[in-house]
């Protein structure tokens, strides 16, 4: 009987513990967010992180750019993401705020017979390729900068989004600065009316359909690049010098609009000036609501945003291919997140 009470006692303390822990799950606050697929790998990286510490759980779905805007536009989130800036008629229609959270690239990433490490792409010859215009892999506007690779005399499989994408906006930002049949055939956009290509959704739908299809070339994130072991291209910058993606080459593109940067945020640093700067970059957001009805909700986001832009939050962005915020724009958020009522 004895070892009998021992046990019911025993049995008790454990279901005591087992519906505590049950009431502390019920009881954790849960953010919904949506939005780009370019910063997908670290905004997972730091919602869990930030779950570790706190118990809040922000629930991210990378769904695109344009998919965040409109989720946030029409509430059905707590906030979005999206890698191209608000229009002033978006800003108004979502009420909300710009936080830039890293920098990136985009890469032309290839897979092509013979499988060149490093082939060199004029911001002239993509256009052409993404425009249909240059067809064959070993067209003259290629070959002429890549002398010694041997091109394969075989068609260009373009591969695209399918998907309202603010990868897309940057790429056809940049497309349109160096392109002048570009910006009057297709302009920037966040979801271009394509002249050529394969459709795939999000960065892991092109990733995927590059690896699968021989002789593509797409773009993607230089993370999704990187992870996925895919060859891709140095692009020729405003200074006229090739320059593959990586931290230092990122990094340099956002020193020049550092000094100049408005103070909602909004700025495009695709082919920007500097001998060093990689020439398709941007800083991606989070599009954050001026008022929040929630006042727990809007603690956990603030809370958020000042252990994002912490040494914590973007020490984690290196190790993942996307480069820290300069100090100077840190500085500058932190300032604008005490204006969100």
């Amino acid at each position: 009987m004895k070892n009998f009470n021992v046990h019911v006692a025993l049995s008790a303390v454990a279901l005591t513990a087992i519906a505590a822990g049950a009431a502390s799950a019920a009881d954790a606050l849960s953010i919904t967010a949506a939005g780009a697929t370019f910063p997908a790998p670290i905004y997972q990286k730091w919602f869990d992180q930030f779950q570790k510490k706190t118990t809040v759980q922000i629930n991210y779905q990378s769904i695109g750019s344009g998919g965040g805007i409109k989720q946030l536009t029409e509430g059905t989130v707590d906030f979005g993401a999206s890698d191209r800036p608000m229009t002033d008629e978006e800003i108004v229609k979502a009420k909300a705020l710009h936080f830039p959270t890293v920098l990136g690239a985009v890469v032309a990433t290839y897979n092509i017979d013979g499988n060149p490490a490093d082939l060199k792409f004029t911001g002239e010859a993509l256009a052409g390729i993404f425009l249909g215009t240059i067809k064959n892999w070993d067209d003259k506007a290629i070959a002429s900068t890549n002398p010694g690779v041997k091109l394969p005399s075989k068609p260009i499989t373009v591969i695209v989004r399918s998907d309202s994408s603010g990868t897309s906006f940057v790429f056809t930002d940049y497309l349109s600065k160096v392109s002048a049949d570009w910006k009057a055939k297709v302009g920037a956009n966040q979801a271009p009316n394509w002249p050529a290509g394969l459709r795939g959704k999000g960065s892991e739908g092109v990733s995927g359909l590059v690896k699968q299809t021989p002789n593509s070339i797409g773009y993607v994130e230089l993370t999704y690049a990187l992870q996925n072991k895919m060859a891709y291209g140095s692009v020729k910058n405003a200074a006229g010098k090739f320059i593959k993606a990586d931290l230092a080459s990122v990094t340099a593109a956002a020193a020049a609009s550092v000094k100049t940067m408005p103070e909602d945020f909004r700025v495009s640093i695709t082919n920007p000036t500097g001998a060093t700067a990689y020439p398709i970059c941007t800083f991606t957001y989070l599009l954050i609501p001026a008022e929040f009805k929630d006042a727990a909700k809007k603690k956990a986001v603030v809370d958020f945003l000042t252990w994002m832009l912490g040494a914590d939050g973007q020490g984690m962005a290196a190790p993942l291919s996307y480069a820290p915020l300069p100090k100077e724009v840190v500085a500058k958020e932190l300032k604008a997140i005490k204006t969100i009522k």
